[in-house]
This record gives C-alpha cells, sequence and structure tokens, in this order.
C-alpha cells in the first residue's frame, strides 16, 4: 500500500490553522467532508472518540488521527501541515505541527492497520518530516508524501 493510494493531490492543507486540538480535529472534519461526502459531525464524532481511547499524536510533532466509518468507500487520507504547532497530548508531550488525517470504511480492519502503519512509517522518517515542515506549497508537500522512497532525492521547497 503506498501513501498515493490513501492521498489525493488536493486532499493536502499546506498551512491550516488551529489554535487547539479540538480546532483542529473540527477543520479536519469539514475538510473530509467535502472529499468523502459524509456528514462533518459524523467524522468530528468518530476522531474526538477514537481520541478518548488514547492520543493519535505519535510523538515528534507527528499526529494521525484516524477512525472507521460506515458508508466510506475505500480508505481516505488528509495531511495538514500547522501554521503554529498546537498542544495535542502527544505521547512525548511536545505539540504537533505534522497531521496525517486517515478514514476507512467501517469493515476495513486489516487494510486500515496497514494504512497507519504505511503513514506511520512515513513520518517517523526525521529527514522527510524536515522537508515536509520545510515546503510552503501543496504541489510540493504531496510529492514528499508519495515519494516511493523516503531517501529519494531531494525536493526543492
Amino acid at each position: 500500500m503506498e501513501i498515493s493510494d490513501l492521498l489525493a493531490p488536493d486532499a493536502v492543507v499546506p498551512a491550516l490553522k488551529a489554535q487547539s486540538k479540538k480546532q483542529l480535529l473540527q477543520e479536519l472534519a469539514e475538510r473530509a467532508a467535502k472529499l468523502t461526502g459524509l456528514p462533518e459531525r459524523r467524522i468530528f464524532d468518530t476522531l474526538t472518540e477514537r481520541e478518548r481511547l488514547g492520543t493519535t499524536g505519535m510523538g515528534q510533532g507527528i499526529a494521525i488521527p484516524h477512525g472507521r466509518l460506515a458508508g466510506l468507500p475505500k480508505i481516505v487520507g488528509l495531511f495538514a501541515r500547522l501554521e503554529t504547532a498546537i498542544a495535542y497530548d502527544a505521547v512525548d508531550g511536545q505539540p504537533v505541527d505534522l497531521v496525517f488525517l486517515l478514514l476507512a470504511p467501517e469493515g476495513a480492519g486489516a487494510d486500515h492497520l496497514k494504512a497507519l502503519a504505511r503513514v506511520s512509517r512515513l513520518l517517523r522518517n526525521q529527514a522527510t518530516c524536515e522537508k515536509l515542515r520545510a515546503a510552503t506549497k501543496p504541489e510540493v508537500l504531496f510529492a514528499l508524501l508519495t515519494e516511493k522512497s523516503a531517501s529519494a532525492s531531494s525536493q526543492a521547497a
């Protein structure tokens, strides 16, 4: 499974404004509703329910909020680079500035876990994260996220 299977070019936000975790999840839900056609409120509720189980803040400024939704035909991703890092209750206590939202169909089981693992692997690469933080154009962010190998040629920001 490649990131390009999960993420469309129009699902990359180069400078999302959010002051809090709740506001971030609301912004993500609003944008995901436009991508999926599902109700914004249902997406937001799914994300907040998942956060109650434990934070999706992985540490090192990265969060991967995710959830499963009935009526979703395939796994959908949305990437946001935050304008300003926010408190997110991450495992290391650090603020978050790179967010990859993953929404999966209700019965996606193993595919949902494979998608989470793939995104997690990508964002654990420090060099990739540095490039993502330096890039300001959505097309550059998309290219960085969908490179076959995270150590492939460096992209100009």
